[in-house]
């Protein structure tokens, strides 16, 4: 992420010179040159401007009050928080009469209305885990009375899936390590020849223990991504696979296609990103720190780069239940970049809705963008 964590002092330098006075016009047309460079400095200069305005009311809130003292529960309402950060901006009132102005308003900080990043746990209860941990202890003990490295081909497969919205890392027998993504599903059989895992929905990365005697296999929608001891993501869509590797190597597979020609097997070293189709393969091979980026849902955020926004959305969707619609294909054409996070879909369209010319409908089961 390191160009994206430019792009953002580079906004927060730009923000900070113009609060500190002084601001001519020449400093005006440089801003407006650099923000016109890319939709990721016009994205980043709009999420800070907007913090930037929220801690002008916060302090709004204080005025008047000794250092170190904390408004008792209940003493500002939401309409004198409006009317004391209006009056600190130098802006007048709407009319008492005029509900509907105060409320289209933004307001300070609600924190019952924050929304978190949901915690990556264990979602089994305590007598499942250990009733797991049980029975997966007197497998390996029949296993190995039986001599199953020398006469049974694989153990009984076990499931692992997450629901919408939370990510889950699950140890696995072998000592490997695989983190679900939001939605996804995966099945894993351990073999004395092969560790083979089915991926059947969604995404998850994988931190294969090494183990040159049995190879780690992920396989999904036709393809198999091979490795003896790595790091990688496999991600299921609904016209392919795509892999992303950040440590170590991995060798790419696919069954042969219908009339029984099979794309060549490729390698792909710690840095690259594969997109695997029905109708051929596309390798990107660029820095682990580029790699690191796509993955970038493990640490709760949803990275874009001169994306569509019907793209984006696509990706939101992901991660909630609350659906972002595109009614108008002009607005879905729209390029947008920069970082999200993937658990405040509405925070994202807000956004949007003051830099770029769309207009947003709020409900409860979806969020519907038209073009202005």
């Amino acid at each position: 992420m390191a160009t994206s964590i430019r792009i953002e002092r580079t906004a927060a330098a730009w923000l900070a010179r113009r609060d500190a006075g002084g601001w001519a016009a020449r400093d005006q047309a440089g801003l407006d040159d650099w923000l016109a460079a890319s939709t990721a400095h016009r994205v980043a200069w709009l999420r800070l401007e907007a913090a930037w305005r929220e801690s002008g009311r916060l302090k709004a809130l204080g005025a008047g009050l000794p250092a170190g003292t904390v408004p008792a529960p209940g003493q500002w309402s939401r309409r004198q928080a409006l009317g004391q950060a209006d009056s600190a901006a130098g802006m007048r009132p709407p009319p008492a009469g005029d509900a509907q102005a105060v409320a289209a308003r933004p307001g300070p900080l609600e924190p019952a209305a924050l929304v978190f990043a949901p915690r990556r746990r264990d979602t089994r209860s305590r007598p499942h885990r250990v009733a797991a941990a049980a029975a997966a202890m007197a497998a390996v003990s029949l296993a190995l009375a039986l001599g199953w490295r020398a006469h049974s081909p694989a153990v009984h497969p076990v499931a692992y899936d997450t629901p919408v919205g939370t990510l889950e890392t699950t140890a696995l027998p072998d000592g490997s390590e695989a983190t679900l993504s939001s939605d996804s599903r995966i099945v894993v059989a351990l073999s004395r020849g092969e560790r083979h895992i089915d991926l059947q929905r969604g995404e998850a990365f994988f931190h294969a223990a090494t183990d040159p005697q049995r190879p780690f296999v992920v396989a999904a929608a036709g393809h198999r991504a091979v490795a003896v001891g790595t790091r990688f993501a496999v991600r299921r869509d609904a016209d392919g696979v795509r892999v992303v590797v950040t440590e170590g190597l991995v060798r790419l597979e696919s069954d042969p296609g219908a009339g029984g020609e099979r794309q060549p097997t490729t390698l792909l070293p710690a840095g690259s990103v594969a997109l695997a189709g029905p109708h051929g393969m596309v390798v990107h091979a660029g820095s682990v720190d580029q790699a690191l980026q796509a993955l970038s849902w493990r640490d709760g955020f949803l990275a874009f780069h001169d994306t569509t926004l019907a793209a984006a959305a696509a990706e939101f969707n992901r991660y909630n239940a609350r659906k972002i619609v595109i009614a108008d294909p002009h607005a879905g054409a729209l390029r947008i970049g920069g970082n999200f996070r993937w658990s405040n879909a509405e925070a994202f369209v807000r956004l949007l809705e003051q830099g770029f010319p769309v207009r947003a409908e709020y409900g409860d089961a979806a969020i519907v963008v038209h073009g202005n």
